[in-house]
């Protein structure tokens, strides 16, 4: 009928115009979706030092200063300090029983146990690999991550055994950034694109992601990094961008765990609780 008709076409105008608000609204939409996220202070703890590490998993607290490693707790202090090996290049925490320091300039790994006393102390010249160490982290089953730059290929270190295990293929690129676990080693290249390598020698492309001054992997997709004096969370899956609202005008350095940020100042450390999207 006619008026059947009639109100076809009405339920017809009518749907297109809802369609064109929502294609209108669906920007606002998503910058709504994609917020800062708030930093709320919680604590702040004056110190004086060069740098800050991070906290391991007992609540201890590493800096650097004057080129020692500090590890204090409360009024519990360690301090390990090696002048003949000049700079401290990075410092592993994830095993706070075998804390990593790599001395580049050196081509040397020392090995510290829980009171920062020398395990064990690794010169990667002192083998017939020609190993030039640029990048070295703690691995599972007393190995550990090197990246051989005279060949740029990854290789398990066995410290007990003396034995290396070449596990990966020549990388094309130089290596900007990494960050180790004991599964993975994970990298960013000159050219900001991000890669994974297994203990099995399994590399996967990440992507690319933002060019920023510091990095910190939280996950193998998700990362918080620093352009400028800003602070930011990205999500390589969704390739999305968060600001991070600080109260800090100017900072060193920062570290991400279990939902604490800590921000390193000339004053010292402010905590803050963030909620990661």
């Amino acid at each position: 009928s006619i008026v059947t008709f009639s109100y076809i076409l009405f339920i017809l105008a009518l749907m297109k115009q809802l369609v064109f608000i929502v294609a209108f609204l669906f920007p606002f939409l998503a910058i709504c979706q994609q917020s800062d996220i708030v930093a709320l202070p919680l604590s702040v703890q004056h110190i004086v030092a060069n740098g800050y590490v991070g906290e391991d998993s007992f609540r201890y607290q590493y800096f650097l200063e004057n080129n020692a490693l500090l590890k204090i707790k409360n009024n519990e202090t360690f301090q390990y300090k090696n002048i003949a090996l000049g700079k401290i290049a990075k410092v592993d925490i994830q095993n706070p029983f075998k804390t990593v320091l790599f001395y580049e300039s050196f081509n040397t790994a020392v090995i510290l146990d829980n009171q920062l006393n020398e395990i064990q102390k690794i010169n990667f010249s002192d083998n017939t690999k020609n190993i030039v160490a640029t990048a070295v982290g703690i691995a599972s089953q007393n190995n550990l991550w090197v990246f051989n730059a005279s060949n740029q290929q990854i290789y398990l270190y066995q410290y007990l055994k003396n034995e290396y295990k070449n596990i990966s293929n020549p990388i094309a690129q130089t290596i900007k950034y990494y960050q180790t676990s004991a599964n993975d080693f994970c990298w960013i290249d000159n050219q900001n694109y991000s890669y994974s390598c297994d203990i099995f020698g399994r590399v996967i492309a990440l992507g690319k992601v933002p060019d920023c001054d510091a990095l910190q992997f939280i996950s193998k997709t998700d990362m918080i990094f620093k352009k400028n004096d800003d602070l930011f969370y990205y999500s390589l899956k969704e390739d999305k961008t968060v600001l991070i609202n600080l109260d800090k005008k100017s900072y060193t350095s920062f570290y991400y765990k279990d939902q604490n940020l800590a921000i390193f100042t000339n004053d010292g450390i402010t905590n803050y609780k963030i909620n990661l999207p």
